[in-house]
C-alpha cells in the first residue's frame, strides 16, 4: 500500500504509557477522525465544534452501553500536530476501558497506528522537518536536563536552520554552475570561482564545527562513560558509593573483591554520567580475576573520562606513573584521584610527578589532581564539579548547535568530503560539470538531514523506533 493511500486512513492509538493510571489519552488522526469519533461519542456533535476546544460526554458501544465518561479534545487540521483532524479522548486509565475503546474505534472505521505514525504524518504534512521529527523521539527519551535541552533545541529548528542555510547557499551556486553548462559552447562564466572558493571554505568550517560537536552531543545523549580504575584496595568501590551516596558496591579490605564491572548512572547539573567501577589492575591471581581485569582494560579503552584512583599511603609515585603509562595513556581525559588523603594529608601532585618531563610523558597537569577521602566523603562535591567541567570542556555554554544524532553526523561527514573535493577541483581548475557533481552530492546529503530528500526505507527506519501513539 502506498504512503499516499495510508495517509488517507484514520489511525488510532493510546498516546499515554500502557498500564494502570489516573487517565489514558486515546488519539485519533485522519480525514475521518471526527466521523469515527461521532459514532461512539455521546454528548455534542464533534464535527460542528470549534478547533482547540474540550467537550464532556460518554463513549458508548454499539448497543448503547456506556464504557466511560470522557473529555474530547478537538484539533482541526491543518492546525494540529499531524496537520490532519485530530481528536484526543481523555478517559480513565483502566487497561480494560482503554482496550475496549480502542477496539470500538477499530470497529467504527479506524485502524491501529504504527510506531511513530503520528509524527511521520506531521513530517509528511510539512508540520516538522525530519531532524525536528527525530528530536521528538529524543525529547520523549530525555532523562537529564542536557538531553532535554539538546532535543528541545533541535525540535525548535536549531539544526534545521543551520543546515537549510548551508544548503541554500550551495543551491544558489549550483544553479550558476548549471547555467554555465547550458552555455558551455559560448565559454561564459556565471559563477565567480573566487566567491565559490570562499563559500566552500566557509561551509567546510561550519560543517567541521558541527562534526566536532558530535562526540560531546552523543555522549550527553547516551550518558558519559566515566570509568573508575586503579590498583586493588585503592578505594574504587568506596568512591563509587560516595559518588552515588549509597552502598552500591561491596567494600572490603581483601584485594580483588570486585571481579566484574558495576555500572550506575547519575546526573550532575543536568548531564548524565555512567559510572563504571572496575576490577583492580594487577597481575591476576586466578582465571576469574583475569577475566575481570580484561574487562577493566576494555572499559578503560571505551571511557570518555577516566578516574584513576590510588592510595596515597600504599602507592608510590613510580607505581602511579607506571599505571598511567601502561594502561591509561590513550589521549582520554584522566583525573588523578588521590585517595585516603586523611591518612597522608600533605601529599601533592609534585611528589608524584616531580618534573615537566614526567608530566609530559604521562600527559597530565596539576589540574588533574583531585585529593579526596572516599571513606569520609571528603572533597566529593569538588570531584563531581571537576568531572562535570572535564566533560563540558570548552562547552560551558550549551546553547550553540550540537549534533547528537549519528545519522546527521554521517551525512555531515559526506558533506565534508564533497566540500574537500570541490576545493581540490577549484585549485586544479577542473571544469564546471565535475564541480557540479560534488556540489549536488553535498546538497543531497544536507537534504537528507532535514528530509528535503528522503526514501521510504529511511523514514521507516527512523519512525519505526518511536513508541506507538507518537
Amino acid at each position: 500500500m502506498s504512503t499516499e493511500h495510508k495517509m488517507q486512513e484514520t489511525i488510532v492509538a493510546l498516546a499515554t504509557p500502557p498500564g494502570i493510571g489516573a487517565i489514558g489519552v486515546i488519539r485519533l488522526s485522519g480525514t475521518d477522525a471526527f466521523q469515527v469519533a461521532n459514532r461512539v461519542f455521546k454528548g455534542k456533535n464533534l464535527t460542528s465544534q470549534e478547533s482547540h476546544t474540550i467537550h464532556f460526554g460518554t463513549i458508548r458501544t454499539e448497543d448503547g452501553q456506556i464504557l466511560d465518561e470522557v473529555l474530547a479534545f478537538i484539533f482541526k487540521g491543518p492546525n494540529s500536530y499531524t496537520g490532519e483532524d485530530i481528536i484526543e479522548f481523555s478517559c480513565h486509565g483502566s487497561p480494560y476501558i482503554i482496550d475496549q475503546i480502542l477496539q470500538l474505534m477499530i470497529r467504527n472505521g479506524a485502524r491501529f497506528a504504527k510506531p511513530g505514525e503520528f509524527t511521520m504524518r506531521a513530517y509528511l504534512n510539512g508540520k516538522l522537518d525530519l531532524s525536528q521529527a527525530e528530536a521528538v523521539g529524543d525529547l520523549i527519551a530525555a532523562s537529564s536536563a542536557g538531553e532535554h535541552q539538546f532535543a528541545m533545541q533541535q525540535m525548535r529548528g536549531g539544526i534545521s536552520k543551520e543546515i537549510s542555510g548551508l544548503r541554500q547557499q550551495l543551491l544558489d551556486f549550483a544553479s550558476l554552475i548549471e547555467l554555465e553548462l547550458d552555455f558551455g559552447e559560448e565559454d561564459v562564466a556565471f559563477a565567480d570561482r573566487k566567491a565559490l572558493s570562499d563559500l566552500v571554505d566557509q561551509i567546510h568550517g561550519l560543517v567541521q564545527k558541527l562534526i566536532d560537536s558530535f562526540s560531546f552531543g552523543n555522549a550527553v545523549k547516551q550518558g558519559i562513560n566515566t570509568v573508575i580504575a586503579g590498583r586493588p584496595n585503592a578505594g574504587k568501590s568506596t568512591l563509587l558509593n560516595a559518588l552515588l551516596n549509597e552502598s552500591r558496591a561491596i567494600v572490603s579490605d581483601i584485594a580483588g573483591t570486585t571481579r566484574d564491572t558495576i555500572e550506575e548512572e547519575m546526573v550532575i547539573d543536568g548531564i548524565r554520567f555512567r559510572f563504571i567501577d572496575t576490577a583492580g589492575l594487577r597481575d591476576a591471581q586466578d582465571s576469574i580475576e583475569a577475566i575481570g581485569i580484561e574487562k577493566t582494560l576494555e572499559k578503560v579503552a571505551q571511557a570518555a573520562i577516566l578516574l584513576y584512583v590510588f592510595d596515597v599511603v600504599q602507592t608510590s609515585p613510580q607505581q602511579v606513573q607506571e599505571d598511567i603509562e601502561k594502561w591509561m595513556n590513550s589521549g582520554k581525559h584522566i583525573l588523578l584521584i588521590a585517595n585516603k588523603m586523611d591518612l597522608n594529608p600533605y601529599t601533592t601532585f609534585e611528589q608524584y610527578f616531580p618534573d615537566e618531563a614526567i608530566q609530559e610523558r604521562c600527559k597530565l597537569s596539576a589540574k588533574s589532581w583531585i585529593p579526596i577521602s572516599a571513606k569520609n566523603e571528603m572533597n566529593i562535591s569538588h570531584l563531581k564539579s571537576s568531572i562535570l567541567k572535564t566533560a563540558l570542556g570548552e562547552r560551558v555554554n550549551m546553547d550553540g548547535t550540537v549534533i547528537t544524532n549519528a545519522r546527521h553526523y554521517e551525512s555531515l561527514i559526506k558533506v565534508r568530503e564533497n566540500m574537500e573535493a570541490v576545493a581540490l577541483g577549484l585549485a586544479e581548475g577542473i571544469t564546471g560539470d565535475f564541480l557540479a557533481m560534488d556540489i549536488r552530492a553535498a546538497i543531497h546529503w544536507l537534504g537528507e538531514i532535514t528530509g528535503e530528500i528522503s526514501t521510504d526505507d529511511l523514514l521507516g527506519n527512523i519512525f519505526g523506533r518511536f513508541c506507538i501513539g507518537k
